[in-house]
């Protein structure tokens, strides 16, 4: 059955008069003219066929309908504004589960994700590593994800996070080996590593000029993490990415060979539905590993 309530501008304005005695308080409080409280409350007195202020010439006083009924409207409104609450810090706090590659996880995001913890400690992160790209319509856990490529996606905000360029890489101790590593041509005498997913070896070789060296890597892995740890292993080179190589190089497990890069099509991303960006929640994570992306800074 439907509630017959009065007006709620006029309970709002019948509220803050009666908690100020002044309908210019009131007016104040609600940035609303002084004559606007005055009709709001006329229209509700009429609606509820009783008057609930005594207007005297100096001073504005409830009347005995208007003390009966103060109490019960000043408690809904306070549970109102509990309610409201209670939904923003939900959505301010809580979990946050985001979606990334495997990849990226283990060489770029987990070396800082402790910086967001401190900083954002009601916030619970989540992360889900997975190669394929989350489908937000169907996994609706997911908050937001990072994601590799062209930076366009239908119906979802992508904020790019990183560029991208790749150039081979080796472990300190391959590059000391009896097999020299001084020009590109040289990489004909070593294995070569890749992923199955990319394959950037074929466009780094054509940069390079390296004329009867195979593109087609000897030891490939389905995931580029693998490929990395192969060679900090001392397997092989493997095509290095910047955005992921970068903490290894700059640790010296991984050192970046000859002095030439190609850039790569794809970048990093930052992507959510459009209809959630602003989110407290997911508006925070934005702006933190954004700022984290800008700083270029490692683990």
């Amino acid at each position: 059955m439907a509630r017959q309530l009065p007006s709620l501008n006029g309970l709002r304005a019948f509220e803050a008069a009666a908690r100020h005695l002044s309908f210019t308080r009131a007016a104040e409080e609600l940035n609303v003219t002084q004559s606007a409280v005055s009709h709001q409350i006329r229209a509700l007195e009429d609606r509820m066929g009783v008057r609930l202020f005594r207007r005297l010439n100096q001073a504005l006083l409830l009347t005995d309908a208007g003390q009966l009924l103060l109490p019960s409207v000043r408690d809904a409104f306070d549970r109102l504004a509990a309610g409201v609450e209670r939904v923003v810090q939900h959505e301010a706090a809580g979990v946050l589960t985001v979606s990334v590659s495997p990849s990226f996880a283990a060489r770029w995001l987990m070396g800082r994700i402790g910086r967001f913890r401190l900083q954002h400690p009601d916030i619970h992160l989540r992360i889900s590593a997975s190669p394929h790209h989350v489908d937000f319509a169907r996994e609706t856990d997911i908050d937001m994800a990072v994601r590799h490529g062209l930076g366009f996606w239908e119906g979802l905000r992508a904020d790019r996070l990183l560029a991208d360029e790749i150039f081979p890489v080796c472990s300190p101790e391959l590059l000391k080996g009896s097999l020299p590593l001084r020009m590109p041509a040289d990489l004909r005498h070593h294995t070569l590593l890749d992923d199955a997913r990319h394959g950037y070896w074929e466009d780094w070789l054509a940069t390079a000029g390296v004329p009867g060296l195979a593109a087609c890597p000897d030891l490939v892995f389905d995931d580029y993490g693998l490929a990395i740890e192969a060679a900090i292993k001392g397997q092989g080179v493997a095509m290095g990415r910047a955005t992921l190589v970068g903490d290894e190089i700059a640790a010296g497990r991984l050192v970046r060979l000859f002095d030439l890069s190609v850039p790569a099509d794809f970048g990093y991303y930052v992507v959510c539905p459009e209809a959630t960006a602003d989110r407290p929640k997911i508006r925070t994570f934005r702006a933190w590993i954004l700022t984290e992306a800008a700083a270029g800074h490692g683990q």
